[in-house]
This record gives structure tokens, C-alpha cells and sequence, in this order.
């Protein structure tokens, strides 16, 4: 396992696959965008709708803080995606203060093809590599995954 005193020698690579990561963030957003534009939804908005379909239902707060956006602006992502029908609030049973979002039949319909155009995306790329570094780039990418999860 490289340590920090390895940094010097491991800087050139570290350099060139922080090029190499903007250029794909770059390629795939471009290539998921054309697809999420004939549902006129954002990228944020995807991710939004990607959060819903997992959590069910979520309040204005926790989509901001999750977001990692402000509340208003948050506001702004939820009102797009209404007016769409992909999402709809209703008010807590507990508390008619607190706001809840949760997906419609229509986002999850969005959702589903969105990602199976990211599958297909990502099977082209696959046909590009042989059997070993497939399964290498599966090993690698849930080493990534597991680091950028919230600790």
C-alpha cells in the first residue's frame, strides 16, 4: 500500500488520472445529458429523482443537505421536476410544516430508462476490454465507490 512518502513518485499518475476523470465526468455527463434532455431534466434533477426512487419520500431539508445545495435551491430543482410530474409534495401528517417529496410513477419510469441508457453505455465501453480487466475495473470502481461514501 503506498504511503505519503510515496507522493513524489506517484504525482505524474496521480496528475494524469485527474485529467483523465474530468475528461470522462466530461463524456459520460455529455452522453447521459443528451438522454435526459428528451425528458427536459437535469442532471441534478436525475440524481434528485435517483434519491427518491430509493428513499420513497424525503423532506425539503434532507434533499438539500443530501444535495449538498441550499434550500432554495433545492426548491427550485422540486418545482421543475412537479411541474414535469416526476415528483409530488404532500404535507407530514405529523407537522402540515414539514414538506414532503416523493417520486411519481412517471419519475421512476424516467429513472429506468435513464439508467438503461447508462447500461448500455457502459456495456460498449466493456466490449472495449477483455474478461480480466473487466473484472478489474469492477475491483477498482467499488474501491472509488466505498471512498466516496459518506463516512
Amino acid at each position: 500500500m503506498p504511503t505519503l512518502c510515496d507522493e513524489p513518485k506517484l504525482r505524474p499518475s496521480a496528475e494524469r488520472l485527474a485529467e483523465i476523470i474530468t475528461s470522462l465526468q466530461r463524456c459520460l455527463i455529455l452522453k447521459l445529458s443528451k438522454e435526459l434532455s428528451r425528458g427536459n431534466v437535469s442532471f441534478p434533477q436525475y440524481c434528485l429523482l435517483g434519491m427518491l426512487r430509493e428513499e420513497k419520500q424525503l423532506t425539503m431539508s434532507e434533499i438539500a443537505q443530501r444535495m449538498g445545495h441550499s434550500t432554495a435551491a433545492a426548491t427550485g430543482l422540486i418545482d421543475r421536476l412537479e411541474n414535469l410530474g416526476h415528483v409530488r409534495r404532500t404535507h407530514a401528517k405529523d407537522d402540515r410544516r414539514k414538506v414532503l417529496v416523493q417520486i411519481t410513477a412517471s419519475g421512476l419510469a424516467l429513472v429506468a430508462e435513464v439508467r438503461d441508457d447508462m447500461v448500455s453505455n457502459v456495456l460498449k465501453i466493456m466490449t472495449l476490454l477483455d474478461t480480466h480487466e473487466q473484472k478489474t475495473w469492477l475491483q477498482i470502481y467499488e474501491k472509488i465507490f466505498s471512498y466516496c461514501q459518506p463516512q
